[in-house]
C-alpha cells in the first residue's frame, strides 16, 4: 500500500506511513507562470494500493487531489482519505440557481472509497460515488484533554450542533458538560444564550468540530470568563482559523487553543494519523 501525500496534508501523509512501517511516496508540487497547478507522482504507481491524503481547504487543494487521482490511473485500487472536506458547509439549497455545492465537490471524486472526519454533514457522504465513510476524532481530542493538568474541569458545546460529540468526549473522560444555545446573526455575528453556571475556580474546555472566523467561541469565551472560570481552552477537530481568529480568542481571554491535524497549523497538537492508519 502506498501513502501519498498532497500538497496541504504533507505532514499527516508522513505520520500515516511512518505509523505503518513506510514512507510516504514524493509528490512534486508547483505552478506554472500563469498560475495553473502542476502535481507529478514520483512512483510508479501501476498495479498499485494507493492511499491519497489530502485536505480540501482551497479551491486549488481540492483540484489537487483531483489531480491525483488522474495521475494514479493505472492503480489497482485509489483510496482517498480527505481530512477536512471544504464545501461541506454548502449543503442546502437557499435561493433559485444556487449550485448545491457539497455535492458537486464529492461528485468531482472519482476513486473506490472515501474516507472523511467530522464532516460538517454526514448526509454528504451519499454524493460520493463510491463507499464513503466519515471517522470521529474525538475520542483523540479526549485523549489529549485527560493529559492536560485541569482543575475541577467542565467540556462545553459552543451549540447543539456538536452536542452529541461533546458529550461522548465528556462520557470518556466521566466528565461533566453542557451546552450553549446560539443564534447566528451573520457570517461571524452570533448571540450566545446566557446561561447560570457556577464556574468558580473551574477549567473549561470547549469543543467544536471546527473553528472559522472565531465569533461563537470568542463570544462564549467572554461569557465564561466572565462567569468566573479559572481558565478557558478551545478545542477542534478542524482548525479553519480564517482571517484574525486566532486574535479574536485570545483577545477573549482563552488560555490555549488545540485542534488535530486534518488542517496543519500551529494549533495542530493531535495527529489523526491513527485514525486513518486504523481504518485503512
Amino acid at each position: 500500500m502506498l501513502i501519498i501525500g498532497g500538497p496541504s496534508s504533507q505532514t499527516l501523509a508522513s505520520r500515516v506511513a511512518f505509523e505503518m512501517g513506510t514512507y510516504p511516496v514524493v509528490s512534486d508540487f508547483l505552478r506554472f507562470p500563469d498560475n495553473e497547478q502542476y502535481l507529478r507522482i514520483q512512483y510508479d504507481v501501476s498495479g498499485e494500493d494507493v492511499v491519497l491524503i489530502q485536505s480540501t481547504v482551497t479551491d486549488s487543494d481540492l483540484f489537487a487531489l483531483i489531480q491525483m487521482i488522474d495521475a494514479c490511473s493505472e492503480a489497482k485500487t485509489i483510496t482517498c482519505v480527505i481530512p477536512y472536506m471544504g464545501y461541506a458547509r454548502q449543503d442546502k439549497l437557499f435561493n433559485p440557481g444556487e449550485p448545491l455545492s457539497a455535492r458537486a465537490a464529492a461528485k468531482s471524486i472519482n476513486c473506490d472509497r472515501v474516507f472523511t472526519i467530522n464532516i460538517h454533514e454526514k448526509s454528504i457522504l451519499d454524493y460520493f460515488s463510491c463507499p464513503a465513510t466519515d471517522l470521529d476524532a474525538s475520542p483523540l481530542i479526549g485523549k489529549y484533554i485527560s493529559n492536560l493538568d485541569l482543575d475541577s474541569p467542565l467540556l462545553i458545546a459552543p451549540d447543539r450542533g456538536v452536542e452529541e460529540m461533546v458529550k461522548n468526549t465528556a462520557s470518556g473522560l466521566n466528565l461533566e458538560y453542557d451546552v450553549f444555545d446560539k443564534t447566528r446573526l451573520s457570517g461571524d455575528s452570533v448571540v450566545i444564550e446566557q446561561k447560570t453556571l457556577d464556574l468558580s475556580k473551574r477549567d473549561v474546555i470547549m469543543i467544536d468540530d471546527m473553528i472559522a472566523t472565531g465569533g461563537t467561541m470568542a463570544e462564549s469565551i467572554k461569557m465564561l470568563k466572565n462567569g468566573g472560570a479559572k481558565r478557558v481552552f478551545v478545542g477542534c477537530v478542524h482548525p479553519v482559523l480564517a482571517r484574525n481568529a486566532v486574535l479574536r480568542l485570545f483577545n477573549s481571554g482563552v488560555s490555549d487553543i488545540f485542534a488535530t491535524d486534518t488542517i496543519e497549523k500551529i494549533q495542530s497538537s493531535i495527529s489523526v494519523s491513527s485514525l486513518i492508519v486504523d481504518n485503512i
